[in-house]
């Protein structure tokens, strides 16, 4: 199995240590509020990779927003359902996602980084057709193509990422304009963000 393919399981097979080890100290803050000023008030977002839905779901519901969550690890959402009933959770493979409307938002904060190139390129019909008109798009990526192998509970964590001028061509097919790109933010743990709107 390669190591994209075995990141499902992983993230099943230890959803209780991710619910452990993931950071609540909100460093993303800044770009969530970037990303929420392009929202309705109580606007529905769809969070693809959502995990257990803490922090970053957990912030947009305290501020009056509907969030659908979708995550491959049945554990993840069991978890996100335990602690927000009233949201809307889905166990799924992003790649295969064909909810069959469209959202004020959508996120993919730190989760389509784990796809392989091909797969990653697969997602932008996808986000497109679950955007409304003029609904955000954010996501993390890396800063060029390539793949980085990393570790987490000794086994491999793999990130994949296109080049910048791919992610733009992408995103302006799949009728997106950039609105915002950082690389390597110092601000945000040294993530590479990306904010698009949906045209």
């Amino acid at each position: 199995m390669s190591h994209s393919k075995r990141i499902v399981g992983l993230y099943e097979d230890h959803a209780a240590a991710w619910d452990r080890q993931r950071p609540r100290d909100l460093h993303e803050a800044a770009w969530l509020e970037r990303f929420a000023a392009f929202l309705p008030a109580g606007g529905s977002v769809l969070d693809i990779g959502c995990g257990m839905g803490e922090p970053v779901a957990r912030w947009f519901i305290e501020r009056g927003y509907r969030i659908t969550g979708t995550d491959s690890a049945p554990s993840l959402i069991a978890l996100a359902e335990s602690r927000f009933p009233e949201m809307e959770w889905l166990v799924g493979d992003m790649r295969g996602l064909d909810l069959g409307r469209a959202f004020d938002g959508i996120l993919a904060w730190h989760s389509f980084f784990h796809l392989a190139h091909d797969d990653q390129r697969g997602m932008f019909p996808i986000f497109a057709a679950h955007s409304a008109p003029g609904a955000p798009l954010m996501f993390t990526s890396g800063t060029s193509h390539g793949e980085a192998i990393g570790e987490w509970m000794g086994e491999p964590l793999y990130h994949g990422s296109l080049a910048p001028e791919e992610y733009r061509a992408l995103l302006a097919a799949n009728g997106f304009g950039v609105a915002a790109h950082k690389a390597s933010d110092p601000d945000c743990g040294g993530s590479t963000v990306w904010l698009a709107i949906k045209e």
